[in-house]
């Protein structure tokens, strides 16, 4: 990664309890925030479960995860394609991340992609790539938003199911590991409610939306919230996390 001494939090902030999204209307939208802080924990939890060696942050903008796997790896390579929205001095790649990545085969053990496949015209190519430079036992690390309105156009391209991401995966010879939901029913119609007033009178509304907000927090931490979220979470994701590996190759024994 370059300049990793100027390294900044940015869309992600450490919180009293653990990773949430930034309270700076710099980096996120108080729209967002519900969404945001959900993704938050849910990538620092996979991470902290998963990465380790040379690891590869895809789509990678200001590299907002940095400070949680930086202590996990031993080396970080930082790509982005020329259409980010979010400029940053510490990508080390600039690449079509459609296309063949220009990276040797087998050279990454952990390969980061938040919040870009649904950005990516063919995801497909962009996951069989990923496996071909994950060496064995590396592990690929996705997250994407399933219900969230079009952002980034025109490149938003795509919702994934469970189903399309195990499928993904597996076409490319990796093996799902853990295929997650986050957020549920309640987050959802917190997200939309958030989204519909910043959508139709952001100037007037927006100071609406900070008590809007507190009070999504109150309701979905309550038991019934809660318990709505989890039986809702398989038909109503806000969004999944995929953790899949490339398995090692296998040798016969000589009888």
């Amino acid at each position: 990664m370059k300049r990793p001494e100027a390294w900044r939090p940015s869309k992600f902030v450490p919180g009293p309890r653990g990773l949430r999204a930034s309270r700076s209307l710099r980096w996120v939208s108080v729209s967002s925030r519900l969404i945001a802080d959900l993704q938050a924990a849910n990538y620092a939890r996979a991470l902290l479960a998963h990465a380790r060696g040379h690891l590869l942050d895809i789509g990678c903008g200001e590299v907002p995860l940095y400070a949680v796997y930086r202590p996990l790896i031993n080396d970080v390579t930082c790509i982005d394609w020329e259409h980010t929205r979010h400029p940053s001095p510490h990508v080390d790649l600039k690449a079509d991340l459609n296309a063949p990545l220009p990276l040797a085969d087998e050279s990454i053990d952990t390969i980061l992609a938040t919040d870009v496949l649904e950005h990516l015209a063919d995801p497909a190519s962009a996951v069989a790539e990923a496996a071909r430079i994950l060496r064995p036992d590396g592990k690929l690390i996705v997250g994407v938003p399933f219900f969230y309105w079009v952002h980034e156009q025109p490149y938003d391209y795509y919702r994934y199911t469970e189903f399309a991401l195990r499928r993904l995966a597996e076409q490319s010879g990796l093996n799902v590991l853990e295929l997650n939901p986050y957020g549920g029913i309640p987050e959802i119609l917190c997200d939309i409610i958030a989204k519909t007033i910043n959508f139709y009178a952001p100037s007037l509304l927006t100071p609406f939306l900070w008590p809007i907000y507190s009070a999504a927090l109150i309701w979905n931490a309550t038991p019934w919230a809660r318990r709505l979220s989890r039986r809702s979470q398989r038909s109503f994701p806000l969004g999944y996390i995929l953790v899949a590996q490339k398995p090692a190759p296998t040798h016969d024994v000589e009888n």
